[in-house]
């Protein structure tokens, strides 16, 4: 008679790690889900569509005639404007969208699934990018209708919501932490208003910098990122081209990326 030997299986082992595609398409489905959930909530509009007009017709017409003498020749100045504090106001509340989850217990179930832990928090902030190209569009729409026209054509309108959408997107993550290291949703809002103001209005977003007292001038044009960023969209808008102001915004957006995704992440472990 003979003796058969059975060979156990090879025992498996369990991944420790999830690759990068399974990363990227856990973000691709939490991204899908806050779309869903963005779109059910009309409230939304309010972000992408009433504010950006308002912005518009509200600087337009209250600064319009004393800074550029009328309406038409200051939409130059401030569409780009606009366009930064709509994006700005839209990534100030990508924080209490995700405190909200927390809050709720959504992360909690979130964390017992096999899923990477970046995804809830890419998921969420990726989502927002169609309410920042909406709003984008929203502003030179009301920009138009205004009678504004860009020298530079529509693919410097296009460039311009496409870069602010990166810079946005990466500012987010800076709300997203701070909403991860407060107690109430309340108080990430709070601050997200104090940050957001002081950096928006102390800029060359409405005003032209050669208007202000030297050292407010020095502050908007050497200290603040955001002015950077402005003048990379006017640029563009008006010649068509790309200058220092793009690479040094490119630079300030990849550090922010470097230096906040991690702490997010490692706060959001901690809060969930």
């Amino acid at each position: 008679m003979t003796n058969i030997t059975i060979i156990p299986a090879a025992e498996r082992k369990l991944k420790n790690r999830i690759g990068v595609g399974t990363t990227i398409r856990n973000t691709c489905t939490l991204a899908y889900r806050s779309l869903l959930k963005m779109f059910k909530n009309p409230e939304i509009f309010v972000d992408f569509v009433v504010l950006p007009v308002m912005f518009t017709l509200l600087f337009a017409f209250l600064f319009g005639g004393a800074i550029s003498g009328n309406i038409l020749n200051y939409l130059p100045i401030v569409i780009p404007g606009v366009l930064l504090m709509t994006s700005f106001t839209n990534c100030t509340t990508a924080g209490t969208k995700l405190r909200e989850d927390v809050d709720k217990g959504t992360t909690t179930r979130f964390k017992s699934m096999p899923i990477a832990r970046i995804a809830p928090l890419a998921g969420s902030l990726t989502a927002d990018l169609v309410r920042y190209v909406m709003g984008g569009t929203t502003v030179f729409v009301m920009g138009y209708i205004l009678g504004y026209r860009p020298e530079a054509g529509i693919p410097a309108v296009i460039f311009s919501i496409l870069f602010m959408m990166l810079v946005a997107w990466c500012l987010s993550w800076v709300f997203a932490f701070i909403s991860m290291c407060t107690k109430t949703i309340s108080t990430a809002s709070a601050i997200g208003v104090i940050v957001m103001f002081p950096l928006v209005f102390l800029s060359n977003a409405f005003v032209p910098a050669e208007t202000m007292s030297s050292w407010l001038q020095y502050f908007v044009l050497h200290i603040n990122p955001l002015s950077h960023v402005i003048m990379v969209v006017r640029q563009m808008l008006t010649y068509g081209t790309i200058g220092a102001d793009f690479w040094s915004a490119l630079f300030g957006t990849m550090v922010i990326l470097v230096v906040f995704i991690p702490l997010t992440v490692y706060a959001y472990e901690r809060k969930a």
